[in-house]
């Protein structure tokens, strides 16, 4: 028998292949990665710098050009668009607005408007006990698999946690509304930026972080994504 010798690695399990992905991962995914985060906020700083030094409708299109752009170059790369495409929707909506009112303010109202309504959902999902944190839960993560609406602790986390994000949706989007209402076109924008991605992730992470803590607990059902 040659010594020295490696021995070849051992086929992959059924474990390894259905691997829960980690904290880092699932919120990677959500947000698209570092990548995902930079490429959705070059447009919007682009809108925001070009109409400081500029004039509104330069700005506009400057912003829209580089959405599309950032869409072109994923594609033609072959990497997700999905991000991309969602931004680029979100511009193209917001400056289509300012263009047709020629107020700088009115690119930012789409987001607001949608701000209100998601926040709103939320709130209303967690008192008819059908928080929405769950059911996304179910979608991204769980893939399809809904075992959480037999467990009455995962429902009542899943609710708290339906509440935070609709709490905290609706803050964000306060504070943008106010500036929007108070004409304050620089700062909103600057708000825009701010209260953007940062507040999400870390309501991801504490969801992830929340999720996984409870369902190690004695007698909580276990769901698929929450493992270590």
């Amino acid at each position: 028998m040659t010594t020295g010798q490696q021995r070849p690695a051992p086929p992959p399990t059924d474990a390894d292949a259905e691997r829960l992905p980690t904290v880092a991962e699932q919120m990677a995914d959500q947000l698209g990665g570092w990548r995902g985060l930079v490429e959705s906020s070059i447009p919007v700083v682009v809108f925001v710098l070009a109409n400081i030094v500029g004039e509104l409708r330069p700005a506009v299109i400057a912003s829209v050009g580089v959405a599309v752009l950032i869409a072109v170059v994923r594609l033609a790369q072959r990497r997700p668009i999905r991000h991309a495409v969602n931004g680029l929707f979100g511009i193209a909506i917001g400056a289509a607005i300012a263009w047709r009112t020629g107020n700088e303010r009115d690119f930012y109202l789409p987001g607001i408007l949608y701000g209100i309504g998601y926040g709103l959902a939320l709130l209303l999902s967690a008192v008819i006990r059908q928080p929405l944190v769950g059911w996304i839960w179910s979608v991204l993560v769980a893939k399809g698999r809904s075992e959480w609406r037999d467990d009455p602790k995962l429902v009542r986390t899943f609710t708290q946690l339906t509440v935070l994000w609709g709490v905290v949706w609706l803050a964000k989007v306060g504070v943008q509304a106010t500036l929007y209402l108070a004409h304050q076109d620089t700062a909103l924008g600057v708000a825009r930026l701010a209260l953007g991605y940062p507040p999400y992730a870390l309501l991801l992470l504490i969801t992830v972080w929340v999720v996984r803590r409870v369902t190690r607990e004695p007698g909580v059902t276990p769901l698929p994504g929450a493992g270590a």
